[in-house]
């Protein structure tokens, strides 16, 4: 099917296959694994192995490629989760995090290929875009010590 005319280009050393399944896994609805294209003989990847992989999650299309340990992610590029509920946090959290995961602070964490990830709730945005601005700082303060945000937390700092 067609290609999205801009679509997030993902560098692994040689687990592009892997994260694109890992994913997958998690990230279910409208998500799968698009295809899968192998090195041939002029390399540069061992003849057979996987060179690329395209795949969806949730209808967005991603591209990963096996290239080589040259380049490691950094979070200075991050996939922002948007998330309806506690539990949906709670969830993509629990699953990112899995098999070597770091969580960091204020949502953010790194799953075990190194991707930065921040699992949001859609209330954070509406909280810290509060019409009084002592509120809004209130949640941005208390957002700032969270490791997982925490939705309770968040409107109680802007009901304190």
């Amino acid at each position: 099917h067609a290609m999205q005319k801009i679509a997030p280009f993902l560098w692994f050393d040689t687990q592009a296959l892997e994260a694109a399944k890992f994913y997958v896994s998690i990230f279910k609805k409208g998500s799968k694994i698009t295809s899968v294209s192998r090195y041939g003989d002029s390399g540069p990847g061992p003849k057979g192995s996987v060179m690329s992989v395209t795949f969806t999650l949730e209808g967005q299309q991603f591209l990963a490629l096996n290239g080589g340990p040259v380049f490691k992610f950094t979070p200075a590029i991050s996939f922002f989760v948007n998330c309806k509920t506690q539990k949906e946090v709670d969830t993509y959290w629990k699953k990112l995090l899995a098999g070597g995961g770091v969580p960091n602070q204020c949502g953010w964490l790194q799953d075990r290929f190194g991707l930065s990830w921040q699992i949001v709730p859609e209330a954070l945005g509406k909280l810290l875009a509060h019409k009084n601005p002592r509120k809004a700082n209130q949640v941005m303060q208390a957002m700032m010590k969270m490791v997982k945000l925490d939705v309770q937390g968040l409107k109680d700092a802007a009901a304190a």
